[in-house]
């Protein structure tokens, strides 16, 4: 489960992709010489966690080890954190570094907020929500069926596309709480098509590799689902 030289949105698209809740891999970080990332999943999220070599130990939050198997095996019992469902998360899975890691991954960037899990104060007010996510896609024009290769980003419940990723305004903001559906399309000539339904439109996009559209159809299906669910909740209180 040690990764040496893997980056931070190359950990999240793997553990996103291949792994479960639990799912986790240490790397090590970029900020500093003796900093490692312990990158975790949780739910349709990853997390990732500082941990410092002293040299002697292994520091970890306020908890120090003397080695990095009793760091995992302490917190395979101890939940590190919550997750944004109030799941608590513990490490269940070690991602292996045998398992191949396609150059794929690296096109494709996932965000997620950082926590240290300290304390309240400590938390990054602006951190970026869960479940951002950025990419090219190609998508078929509206009058003209042709396809362009747009840069897609993912944040909160809005999914804008740009000529590509040097552009600064948007062509379009698409608004996720009026979208219906989000499924694998197999009527385009295409391969690894996706539609998104809404009500005056439908859009068909398409990733380069099928794991790369398994992704935005995941985590796409997940926001369509949380909106969902804040709607009910919203007409629950209404109606009481």
């Amino acid at each position: 489960w040690y990764h040496d030289n893997l980056t931070r949105h190359a950990a999240e698209a793997l553990l996103l992709s291949n792994g479960q809740d639990g799912s986790y891999l240490l790397r090590k970080s970029n900020e500093g010489e003796d900093l490692y990332s312990l990158s975790v999943r949780g739910k349709d999220s990853v997390k990732h966690f500082h941990v410092e070599h002293t040299g002697t130990s292994f520091k970890f939050g306020f908890n120090e080890f003397l080695s990095l198997k009793e760091l995992v095996m302490h917190f395979a019992n101890q939940p590190l954190i919550g997750s944004e469902t109030g799941t608590l998360i513990v490490l269940k899975h070690p991602y292996p570094r045998q398992v191949e890691e396609p150059s794929i991954y690296e096109s494709v960037r996932v965000h997620t907020a950082m926590q240290t899990g300290r304390t309240e104060s400590d938390l990054v007010p602006n951190a970026p929500s869960l479940g951002t996510k950025e990419g090219y896609l190609i998508k078929q024009g509206k009058i003209v069926k042709n396809w362009k290769t747009r840069w897609f980003t993912l944040h909160r419940n809005e999914l804008k596309y740009f000529k590509d990723q040097t552009a600064t305004e948007p062509i379009r903001a698409l608004d996720l709480t009026e979208c219906s559906a989000v499924q694998f399309d197999y009527s385009q000539e295409r391969v690894n098509c996706f539609c998104l339904v809404f009500p005056l439109r439908t859009y068909y996009l398409c990733a380069k590799t099928g794991i790369e559209a398994d992704e935005w159809i995941k985590i796409l299906r997940w926001k369509l689902s949380k909106i969902r669910k804040q709607l009910e909740e919203r007409n629950a209180t209404l109606s009481s």
